[in-house]
């Protein structure tokens, strides 16, 4: 996992089949171990990502706790849906199940970056100072 995570960040954000082909060649491990991993972790891309991609969960805590509106309001202010990129590859949104931060909830990741009790205030904050 951290060889296919430090790859993708190499490749701007994303895998591709020859740079698992080539993890798999260096951990000396069949091709298809890699790709069964790559493809069952959400944290791993396979198409091009914008810059800042938001992770936003949907899951029990953060969906009893509003990210419904938090969805919608990030798809109203980029004028993209969920798994799609803005037309100037700055945003990708991405549904996620957990991010673990369930205490926090509504929430979302940006990068590496976690941000937790969100209003639809807070997100325009955020994406402010991103922009």
């Amino acid at each position: 996992m951290p060889a296919l995570t430090i790859v993708q960040d190499a490749n701007g954000g994303w895998l591709t089949t020859e740079l698992m082909d080539a993890v798999a060649d260096y951990l000396d491990i069949p091709a298809i171990a890699v790709y069964e991993v790559a493809s069952f972790y959400s944290m791993y891309e396979h198409k091009p990502v914008g810059q800042h991609k938001i992770c936003v969960c949907t899951n029990v805590s953060c969906m009893l706790c509003g990210s419904d509106e938090i969805v919608s309001h990030l798809e109203n202010k980029l004028g993209v849906k969920m798994g799609e990129t803005t037309s100037d590859n700055k945003f990708t949104l991405k549904e996620v199940e957990c991010l673990g931060a369930c205490g926090g909830a509504p929430m979302f990741a940006i990068g590496r970056e976690y941000y937790e009790n969100l209003t639809t205030e807070k997100v325009d904050e955020i994406i402010g100072k991103l922009n």
